[in-house]
């Protein structure tokens, strides 16, 4: 095959021998960048667990107890005597409401066991006054991946996944101890309740949007709205008390509620949570059970096979003791010496940042210096937490519970806590994210930044790359999270993380215009697997920009700088081979865009790329200069 040209497709240009190298797993959608990474940690993480096992030795109780978790779901022969029942006997408590009033009465119990329900509730900070917790409600999710494919204009899409869902499901009811009919009738009553959900509740677009979620309103009006359900009671039995206000974050669907719950649907509701309930279980039942419970999600990713018990044990046992393991990772693979580098990068990206603020065009001398004040006030998480979150003292189980009494008692313990926090400040210290995991993010509410260990490996980062290849890798990721604060949505967000509109007219003028401007860049653009939603993703292309534009800022005052190596890094940290399934999937579910469009489109904004490889009008990767962004 011919080499592009890097003019025409850095992407391809930096990616293409890889590319032709990678294998995708049997049991992953995809490969390559971030999901390599996440590969090689995990497989080196599975060694640890399986040396700590084999010793009997462990660094701390959390990590027993991790083992322990680990082993039980590693337990085939167990999980496979047990078979569906732990599941049926779960299931006989939504069997046995025989009435609204029954529904009521076992509510609360409902609730704490993790059943579905007709609406979920969680405890967060408060989006106006971010130092305090408050209570939040929306509706539940959809068997489909998401609400959009209940649109009239995905009507053939929608009906080849329901047929592919219904197939999966079919086969796990016959495994229950329900009558032919009574399967029959269960099934059909799923699909008549979910096709009224997916028609009121928000798409993965409308959630993009996470500021107009927040509609505050009080507990009294909530009541009202979701009668039958006793609301207000339900409240004092959780907290002792009804708070005084619930964040609504889906007042289409809660307004439209009584349609969906009443006397007349209930049984239809029933058989939904039965049905929802028994394929949530699958996970953690036997074998056979637990690869039929992934057949549908496997089928719409195009992974050919379920994954391997040891991998899904430390899947499992890592993700409920995500804060102790990450933390065992980050102390033993992420030096002092790096830590230290890396955090010099990130208070060098923000002092640039603000420098950027003081020259930008969108802002306002007052709005300029409450962004400056944001950026000062940015909190900076970098490898790995100090120490463990008392959340993990009280995960605790009984070691010969089934595997799904157990998955279902931590649940319980973690819901519980997060409950308790409602009277509680928010915890500013907690993680977002774990230090094994190969991620970052920028959390609005507290205002900071957040880089686990496990991201901080080459190609982002590395000791031995250099400066101009890390602002390139891990760099540019920062300034992106970075970016965050002054995207679509973190725009709207003050220095504490409260809403807040702290922008003149005349700013968010200014600012929307650029923001339709990048809409523009993206929208409509046909890949081989569908068609880009530039609206859907235009925060975290923002946030690409900004990345770029401020790494790029300082590579200009680095002696020494390579803009090639800068370049090259940033296409090969996007390299991705993945399921055509899986990436049609994610054009409808995923904010962020297609990662070869993440290499080639931001570049084309900035003088340094034509410069650095003398692009020219005749070439793929140029833009006219009218229609080059820059926003921060």
């Amino acid at each position: 095959m011919e080499k592009v040209r890097i003019q025409d497709d850095l992407y391809m240009y930096v990616n293409q021998e890889t590319l032709d190298k990678l294998v995708i797993p049997d049991d992953k959608p995809a490969t390559g960048g971030f999901s390599t990474l996440n590969e090689e940690v995990e497989k080196l993480m599975i060694d640890e667990f399986n040396a700590m096992v084999k010793s009997k030795e462990y660094p701390n109780d959390y990590l027993k107890r991790t083992l322990t978790l680990y082993k039980a779901a590693k337990n085939v022969a167990k999980k496979d005597k047990d078979g569906i029942k732990p599941a049926l006997k779960r299931l006989e408590m939504i069997k046995n409401l025989d009435s609204m009033s029954a529904f009521n009465r076992k509510l609360k119990t409902l609730v704490m066991e993790g059943m579905p329900l007709p609406f979920d509730i969680a405890v967060q900070a408060d989006l106006k006054d971010a130092e305090h917790n408050c209570l939040y409600i929306q509706g539940p999710s959809v068997v489909l991946p998401d609400a959009s494919y209940y649109k009239p204009e995905m009507a053939q899409q929608k009906q080849a996944l329901i047929g592919m869902w219904t197939n999966m499901a079919q086969m796990i009811l016959a495994k229950t101890d329900l009558s032919a009919e009574e399967q029959t009738k269960y099934l059909e009553d799923t699909l008549a309740f979910d096709e009224m959900l997916g028609a009121l509740v928000k798409t993965s677009e409308e959630w993009s949007e996470y500021v107009k979620a927040y509609n505050p309103m009080k507990t009294s009006r909530v009541s009202g709205l979701v009668k039958p359900i006793r609301f207000r009671a339900l409240l004092k039995a959780l907290f002792g008390t009804a708070p005084e206000k619930v964040v609504v974050l889906e007042p289409r669907y809660f307004k439209a509620f009584k349609e969906v719950f009443n006397e007349e649907n209930f049984e239809m509701y029933k058989h939904w949570a039965y049905v929802r309930a028994l394929l949530g279980a699958c996970p953690y039942l036997s074998e056979e059970l637990r690869d039929m419970g992934g057949m549908f999600m496997r089928a719409i990713t195009g992974v050919p096979v379920c994954t391997p018990v040891e991998k899904f044990a430390y899947q499992l046992a890592s993700s409920m003791y995500s804060e102790p393991v990450g933390l065992y990772y980050g102390e033993k693979y992420f030096g002092e010496e790096a830590k230290k580098d890396i955090t010099e990068i990130v208070y060098q990206i923000i002092d640039t940042y603000k420098e950027r603020i003081k020259t930008n065009d969108i802002l306002e001398e007052a709005t300029k210096e409450k962004a400056i004040l944001k950026l000062s006030k940015m909190g900076v998480k970098m490898g790995y937490p100090d120490k463990v979150d008392e959340l993990y003292d009280l995960l605790v189980f009984g070691e010969r519970k089934s595997l799904l009494d157990i998955v279902a008692s931590l649940k319980k313990i973690r819901f519980q806590y997060q409950l308790d926090s409602i009277n509680k400040p928010v915890n500013k210290e907690e993680w977002a994210m774990p230090g094994h995991m190969v991620n970052a993010c920028y959390n609005p509410s507290v205002n900071d930044i957040t880089f686990p260990a496990a991201i901080l490996q080459a190609p982002f980062y590395s000791l031995k790359q250099t400066r101009s290849e890390n602002l390139g890798g891990i760099g540019a990721v920062i300034g992106h999270e970075i970016s965050h604060a002054f995207d679509s949505n973190g725009a709207k967000c003050d220095e504490n993380g409260n809403i807040n509109n702290w922008w003149t007219k005349a700013d968010n003028k200014r600012f929307d215009k650029k923001v339709n401007q990048m809409v523009k860049q993206f929208d409509g653009i046909e890949l081989p697997w569908g068609k880009v939603n530039g609206k859907f993703i235009v925060s975290e292309n923002m946030a690409d920009n900004g990345g770029m534009a401020v790494t790029l800022d300082i590579m200009s005052r680095t002696e020494g700088a390579s803009f090639e190596e800068y370049f090259m890094n940033w296409a090969r940290v996007w390299c991705i081979k993945a399921k055509p399934e899986y990436l049609q999937l994610l054009l409808t579910v995923d904010v962020h865009g297609p990662t070869c469009l993440r290499a080639n489109i931001p570049p084309r904004n900035f003088p340094e790329w034509y410069d650095t490889f003398k692009v020219k009008k005749s070439d793929k990767m140029y833009i006219a200069p009218s229609k080059r962004v820059v926003i921060w």
